[in-house]
């Protein structure tokens, strides 16, 4: 499935370039729109960090105001309590007063110290109670409900000043308050003197407190929390978790770093913001303290309420600029179809004229623009390929015709110098093979040997280029070398001799290095001229010799020839510097020292095995490199 695509998409322009052009779309679309959703959702973050503030502000300031309420209205009938210390009675209409102007409140008790009231015991608490709109007052202290020893009396005597009791359930012997939770504001009473008599306290129902924090919420699924002073949760919407669990209690089941800060926060009667998991899901909590009372209350905001609206718009753009791109993409492909197909028959139009059917007609598509001139452009090709197939044909006739003759030359060439080996099967006391191979179909190089009388005549040479210039000035120095050796001169007078008629009408400068040697093959003395030539490896080592200068420089210059007293029993290898100088693929050369050595190891074996070593050496060295220069060679040796 894959290859089948991927193939429709290499053999399909118009798909690649809707496609691109679509995908390049959408890679702007979804910079341009991961920018604006990253920066709306920042926005909305921001919108929603201010809104919840605000809300718990307000919601603060509102449970501030029940409480201000409350001890305002202890501090102002504190002060009728004083005034009429000495009536008891009094003390009853004034718990009802309380609950009368405060119908928020649940109940008040005016308790005094044991015996503070000997004609009424030792109990004595005016308390009133608001049941369910009705008032009613009563006596609560007795033996089976010592007030002095609840809490809200206890602490607040103790501390000697107005306080807020941790809410707690009132299990009133009379059940009076049906097992209600309250809160009570309690303050100390003090006669004139000074003296500690009793407590004042006023009691609010944490369930009306409760509604009342919960009534504002700045999200739909948002809730409020309240903890005490020691983090017992005093409002939450699972009421069965009131004054059981902590806002920690969760942190014992499995560890929560970021509950545990939060709650370590709002106890410590800090203001802020967390972002952490509530319950399971990522919530924004918003707390603050409540005033004078130690506790401290938050908003929790579930994320995906305040960026529910946010991500129901962000699938929708998304959704439309899907559909949006599959349209363009429709559209696309429908127009570039359409603006390709007269390129589509052009393609088939150029296949078939690239089968051979040269004569195909290119129709005009009329068309002004880069494909019509495409097309122009093609038709004027197709003219111009067939007058360059038939020029082509008569280039490669020509060609042809000309590697044919420079065959020709090469074996007329080769047919110049001996080829035959043994070269003297009548003696056993002569060793001698000879190698040529031209670079090109026809060379420069030459070597040549015959013997006369009791000599042994012989010579090797590299004339100046390469190709068929090389090849005729070969040519004609192995013709003047054959003439002069025949008369016996020696090598010198040889040398001078062809000097002499290759400088005469020499226009082109051309010159040939030239090793010529003679060898008395009674003594064994071997007479010897080098023109400018490589030096000979004599038994493996190169001689030293004097160096003329090479044939056809200049017509009357003297060569200076050599001589060695007896060769017998001693090889002697010629080569052309396309032996020396052979490179391979990184231009590295044979060089002397190789060639040396090389030689040097086969001096045992006979003139042909001692050369056919060598060429394996030097091809084996090329490693698949061309030659680059023409390579000759001649090995001689006398019994």
């Amino acid at each position: 499935m894959i290859k089948n695509l991927i193939n429709y998409f290499k053999s399909s322009l118009s798909a690649r370039l809707s496609y691109l052009t679509v995908l390049f779309a959408m890679v702007l679309f979804l910079a341009a729109l991961g920018f604006m959703f990253k920066q709306s959702g920042n926005t909305v973050r921001e919108e929603a960090i201010s809104h919840a503030n605000q809300v718990l502000e307000n919601t603060s300031q509102r449970v501030e105001a029940i409480l201000n309420m409350v001890e305002i209205a202890a501090v102002n009938t504190e002060w009728d309590i004083l005034r009429h210390v000495d009536s008891p009675d009094s003390m009853f209409v004034f718990s009802r007063a309380i609950l009368e102007q405060n119908p928020d409140l649940n109940g008040c008790s005016i308790a005094f110290e044991p015996n503070y009231f000997p004609e009424y015991g030792r109990f004595f608490s005016a308390f009133s109670y608001n049941d369910g709109g009705n008032i009613e007052t009563t006596q609560e202290g007795n033996e089976l409900y010592q007030y002095f020893y609840m809490d809200w009396y206890a602490q607040a005597k103790l501390q000697d000043k107005a306080i807020w009791t941790e809410p707690f359930y009132d299990f009133n012997p009379n059940d009076i308050y049906s097992k209600e939770m309250i809160t009570s504001y309690c303050r100390p009473l003090r006669n004139a003197k000074g003296e500690f008599i009793g407590i004042l306290s006023t009691d609010l129902s944490l369930k009306w407190l409760s509604e009342t924090v919960s009534q504002t919420k700045p999200y739909p699924n948002s809730y409020s929390l309240m903890i005490g002073r020691g983090g017992t949760l005093l409002v939450h919407p699972d009421s069965e978790k009131l004054l059981l669990e902590t806002i920690f209690t969760p942190t014992m089941i499995a560890p929560d770093p970021d509950l545990s800060a939060l709650g370590h926060a709002m106890l410590a009667g800090e203001t802020g913001m967390r972002q952490l998991k509530m319950y399971g899901k990522d919530s924004y909590v918003f707390y603050s303290p409540l005033g004078e009372t130690g506790w401290s209350m938050a908003i929790v905001c579930p994320e995906e309420d305040i960026f529910g609206g946010y991500n129901r718009l962000v699938f929708t753009v998304i959704v439309i600029v899907l559909i949006g791109l599959m349209l363009m993409l429709w559209l696309f492909r429908r127009f570039i179809a359409d603006s390709l197909k007269p390129l589509g028959r052009l393609v088939k139009q150029a296949e078939s004229i690239a089968s051979g059917r040269f004569d195909e007609e290119m129709q005009d598509t009329g068309r002004m623009d880069e494909v019509g001139r495409l097309s122009n452009a093609f038709s004027d090709m197709q003219h111009s390929l067939v007058n360059y197939i038939d020029e082509l044909t008569v280039t490669t006739a020509n060609k042809e015709r000309i590697e044919g003759e420079l065959r020709i030359a090469r074996e007329i060439q080769m047919s110049m110098v001996p080829r035959i080996f043994p070269a003297f099967p009548e003696r056993d006391d002569i060793d001698l093979y000879a190698w040529m191979t031209p670079a090109k179909e026809v060379g420069g190089d030459l070597y040549d040997f015959f013997i006369q009388g009791d000599n042994l005549f012989f010579c090797i040479g590299d004339v100046s280029g390469k190709g068929v210039p090389a090849s005729l000035f070969m040519a004609v120095t192995r013709n003047l070398f054959r003439v002069e050796a025949q008369r016996e001169l020696p090598p010198q007078e040889i040398a001078n001799k062809l000097n002499a008629n290759l400088s005469r009408d020499n226009e082109q400068n051309m010159f040939v290095t030239m090793f010529i040697g003679q060898i008395n093959l009674v003594t064994g003395k071997m007479d010897y001229c080098n023109c400018g030539h490589n030096p000979p490896l004599l038994d493996g080592e190169f001689m030293e010799m004097e160096t003329n200068v090479p044939l056809g420089i200049w017509d009357d210059e003297e060569f200076v020839g050599e001589s060695i007293d007896n060769i017998r029993g001693r090889k002697l290898l010629l080569y052309t510097d396309g032996l020396n100088e052979a490179e391979n693929t990184v231009q590295d050369q044979f060089g002397d020292d190789r060639l040396a050595q090389e030689a040097k190891s086969f001096n045992d074996l006979k003139s042909k095995e001692t050369i056919e070593k060598i060429v394996a050496s030097v091809n084996a060295f090329r490693d698949g490199a061309e030659p680059n220069d023409d390579l000759t060679m001649v090995c001689l040796k006398l019994k």
